[in-house]
C-alpha cells in the first residue's frame, strides 16, 4: 500500500467513506479503507493535511473520527473521537503545531491540545457551513453559516471573536437580506477574506477597514454557491455552485472572467493548486476533474465510482512521476483517451449481406405492389 499512496497526488473523499488517491501521471486510482466495514456514518465529510509536509491526511467523518491517514505507509495510523453524530457533521479540520482543530454544524469549535484532555470550546453560532485556517497566521481560523455571518477567531484568545461581519443594508424594498456564507479563504498577504454565499453572492471583507460591510459584492449565476477556492496569482477566485458551474471572478472589480465547463453535478469540493494555474473539482456526479486556469481546457477527467464530498491537492506536480506502483487498481479513464472495455468485449457483427437481402425482398415487394395497381387500371 506504500507504493500506491505515494503516487498520489490527489485525494478525495467519498460518500461510502472511501478515501480515495489518485495518481494522474499514471492513471491510477486506489481505495484506502477496509472494505468489510463500511457503513454511511463513515461517510467522509472534510480533508486536510495533518503536517506541513503533507505526510498525513486528516480524513473527517460523519460520525465524530478523525482518522489519520500516513502517505509514506499507505495506512491509517490512528483515529480519534472528536465529537458525536448527533452533533451535526464536521465543517473543518486544521492543525497548529500542537493541536487539532475542528468545528461541527452545532457550531462548536474545539482545539484539541496533543498530549491534554483538556480541550478549548468556542460556540461559533448555529449552522455553521464552514470553517477555514488563516495559512499565514495560524492561529486564526474563520467561521460563517446560516444567518450565521463570518466571524475571524483568534485561538489564543478565544472569548470573543476578532471579527464579526455585518449584514448589507436592506434591498429597495425595505427587506432584509438573507446571509448564508457557504465557504470562505484568506487573501494571501492581506487582511481581506473572501466568501461565497448560497444566495450566489461573492463578498470581500476587510478586517483592517473601519466598516465590517463588505468591501466588494459581486454576483455569479442564479443558484446556491458551494465552494470557493483562490489561485495562485491572488487576483482573483474560483467558486463552484449547485448546478455544476464553475467560474473564475475578479477580485478587483468583481466581475467573471471565464467559466470551466464540462461539469453534470453539483460541485462538493474545489481546491487550486498553490503554485500551478490547476483547479480541481469533485461532486454528486462522480469525476475529478482538473482544469488549467490559464486557458479554461479540461486537463483530466477521471471517473472514481462514488458521490465525491471533498479534494485535497497535493503541493508537488500533479503530474510528477514516480515508481510504478505494483498491485490491483482501480483502473482511471479519461474522456477522449481510451475506449471503453465493454465496446472491446463486444464482437463485430456484419450486416451487409443482411441488408442486401433485405432490400431485394423490398424490391421485389414494391415491384408486385405496382404490377397489381397497373393491372387495376386497365379493368
Amino acid at each position: 500500500m506504500a507504493d500506491k499512496s505515494q503516487v498520489c497526488s490527489v485525494w478525495l473523499g467519498s460518500e461510502t467513506g472511501i478515501l480515495k488517491g489518485v495518481s494522474l501521471s499514471k492513471k491510477q486510482a486506489f481505495n484506502f479503507c477496509e472494505m468489510s466495514c463500511l457503513s454511511r456514518d463513515q461517510e467522509v465529510c472534510v480533508l486536510g493535511w495533518g503536517d506541513q509536509h503533507e505526510t498525513e491526511v486528516l480524513v473527517g467523518s460523519v460520525n465524530g473520527t478523525v482518522k489519520t491517514f500516513s502517505t509514506e505507509k499507505g495506512i491509517f495510523t490512528e483515529t480519534r473521537q472528536c465529537g458525536e453524530s448527533t452533533q451535526g457533521r464536521f465543517t473543518g479540520l486544521a492543525v497548529t503545531d500542537s493541536a487539532l482543530i475542528t468545528c461541527v454544524e452545532t457550531g462548536l469549535l474545539r482545539v484539541w491540545k496533543e498530549g491534554s484532555t483538556d480541550t478549548v470550546e468556542i460556540n461559533a453560532g448555529t449552522n455553521v457551513c464552514r470553517m477555514r485556517q488563516n495559512p499565514s497566521q495560524r492561529n486564526q481560523v474563520a467561521t460563517g453559516g446560516k444567518e450565521n455571518g463570518l466571524k475571524v477567531w483568534d485561538l489564543e484568545r478565544p472569548e470573543t471573536p476578532i471579527f464579526t461581519s455585518k449584514n448589507v443594508r436592506n434591498d429597495w424594498l425595505d427587506l432584509r437580506v438573507p446571509e448564508w456564507v457557504r465557504d470562505m479563504a484568506f487573501i494571501p498577504d492581506s487582511n481581506k477574506i473572501v466568501t461565497c454565499t448560497g444566495h450566489h453572492q461573492v463578498r470581500v471583507y476587510d478586517p483592517a477597514s473601519p466598516q465590517r460591510r463588505p468591501v466588494l459584492e459581486a454576483h455569479f449565476g442564479e443558484y446556491p454557491l458551494t465552494a470557493l477556492s483562490l489561485p495562485a496569482n491572488q487576483d482573483s477566485v474560483v467558486v463552484g455552485n449547485t448546478h455544476g458551474e464553475l467560474a473564475i471572478l475578479d477580485l478587483r472589480k468583481g466581475l467573471v472572467r471565464g467559466c470551466l465547463k464540462g461539469l453534470a453535478g453539483g460541485v462538493r469540493g474545489l481546491q487550486c493548486h498553490p503554485s500551478l494555474p490547476l483547479v480541481a473539482s469533485c461532486g454528486l456526479d462522480r469525476f475529478l476533474r482538473v482544469h488549467s486556469l490559464e486557458d479554461r481546457s479540461l486537463q483530466h477527467k477521471v471517473y472514481l465510482k462514488s458521490r465525491l464530498n471533498c479534494v485535497l491537492l497535493s503541493s508537488k506536480d500533479l503530474e510528477l512521476s514516480s515508481s510504478a506502483a505494483t498491485g490491483d487498481v482501480e483502473e482511471v479513464k479519461e474522456e477522449g483517451g481510451e475506449v471503453d472495455e465493454v465496446w472491446d468485449t463486444m464482437e463485430m457483427i456484419n450486416d451487409q449481406a443482411k441488408k442486401r437481402a433485405t432490400d431485394e425482398e423490398e424490391a421485389v415487394v414494391t415491384g408486385v405492389e405496382k404490377t397489381t395497381k397497373k393491372r387495376k387500371v386497365v379493368k
